[in-house]
């Protein structure tokens, strides 16, 4: 067991997996729609959220590894046969490569072992089922209209959740999306021909989830390989192949302050990391490297939540506040709302943590990273309301005043 103790050894952890979330380099993976092809392969995953208050989350993530990233490219992906939609801890776009891996848990949901929905309609299921098989895609606005040529003859709740236990089961999948309207075809239909479709044993899923991990996270603890899979011979086997490999001296285990245990490949901390550079990443609240609250917690020290499920008069930071990375620290947060009708980017709360950084290069590289990221909106002015530390707000506003 390594104790990371000594400073420089957590910043090397730290680097460690940065490094793997590809958010040190500038182009890790290239730019581009080629590049989010990449990225997301290598990443394994990227959650898909409703809320717009800032770009969506599945443009987001990509956008923070990938220059001249489009939010047109994901669903590009998906028509493309790159991509496919189903639930990872959360609804996400995945590798098509990884398909297989999505059938343990449909088949857990056609079977009964877990539920979806309970007691799900399987008559309106199969008239679905053959409404599609007969009539090709259906799209999910077809089920809110009340109109007898499309879809009047379903009441929309009912129908909305059988088209979803459908897609949940495994029977449809997502064929294209307009913004956050689906479209859902049979899956004979949309998977490619190519793609390995067989159930894999729960030996094949286990090392999969662990050699994912490890590739996008640099570092893993059992919690997290099983991070929101309630399901106890999962876990079991999940402990059973680490210690495994722990045995054969293919892993090994640090421990952080906290007394949490991480795992990583045998000798991955001696490896020659990228360097830190003075670039400044504004993430989503649904990164994949700030995801697992209590890792982020336990490695950066950085005690994050998203207030947007907390009642507004006992909120912190705001409602949709984005974690800020700089020089392998997470060293603030800003809660902010993209203005798209006016082309404004309001920064309600932009807050600073307590770190020992160089505030005019602190100061530069937030300027860059807000003049990148309100572009990525579609905004072309930048308003500020509050500042922590006060001290920076004159310095702030005359910055962002100088980019009109």
């Amino acid at each position: 067991m390594i104790e990371i103790k000594r400073p420089h050894d957590l910043k090397r952890l730290r680097r460690l997996t940065l490094a793997a979330q590809g958010l040190l380099q500038t182009q890790p993976y290239g730019a581009g729609l080629a590049g989010a092809r990449k990225a997301i392969n290598h990443i394994g995953y990227v959650q898909i959220d409703t809320i717009s208050v800032v770009e969506r989350a599945h443009h987001h993530v990509l956008h923070s590894r990938v220059p001249k990233f489009k939010p047109a490219m994901t669903n590009q992906m998906l028509l493309d046969g790159e991509v496919f939609e189903y639930w990872s801890h959360a609804a996400a776009l995945l590798p098509i490569a990884d398909f297989r891996f999505s059938l343990p848990y449909k088949h857990a949901i056609k079977s009964g072992q877990t539920h979806w929905y309970k007691n799900p309609d399987k008559a309106l299921m199969g008239e679905l089922l053959a409404r599609i098989r007969s009539d090709g895609p259906l799209r999910s606005r077809d089920l809110e209209t009340n109109t007898t040529k499309r879809a009047g003859w379903w009441d929309w709740k009912p129908a909305k959740k059988a088209i979803e236990q459908l897609y949940m089961e495994g029977d449809l999948m997502v064929s294209d999306r307009e913004g956050y309207q689906k479209t859902y075809d049979l899956t004979e239909r949309v998977l490619p021909s190519h793609v390995n479709s067989i159930l894999p044993s729960m030996d094949e899923f286990t090392a999969y989830l662990l050699d994912q991990q490890l590739r996008c996270h640099g570092f893993v603890s059992l919690k997290g390989l099983t991070y929101l899979r309630r399901n106890t011979e999962l876990r079991k086997a999940m402990k059973a192949l680490v210690n495994e490999r722990l045995a054969q001296g293919l892993l090994e285990q640090v421990q952080v302050s906290s007394g949490e245990v991480f795992m990583l490949e045998t000798g991955a901390l001696e490896r020659r990391l990228p360097r830190l550079n003075d670039r400044m990443l504004i993430l989503s609240p649904f990164d994949n490297s700030v995801i697992q609250r209590d890792r982020l917690k336990a490695v950066f020290q950085y005690d994050y939540q998203l207030e947007c499920y907390v009642p507004a008069a006992k909120r912190q930071y705001g409602y949709f506040s984005l974690p800020l990375l700089y020089k392998g620290e997470f060293i603030g947060r800003m809660d902010c709302k993209a203005h798209r009708k006016t082309g404004q980017l309001e920064i309600k709360l932009l807050h600073f943590e307590q770190h020992s950084f160089d505030e005019e290069l602190v100061m530069a590289a937030f300027v860059e990273a807000i003049t990148h990221f309100s572009h990525f909106q579609s905004c072309d002015s930048v308003s500020l309301m509050t500042v922590h530390p006060k001290q920076l707000t004159q310095r702030l506003h005359r910055a962002l005043k100088s980019l009109e």
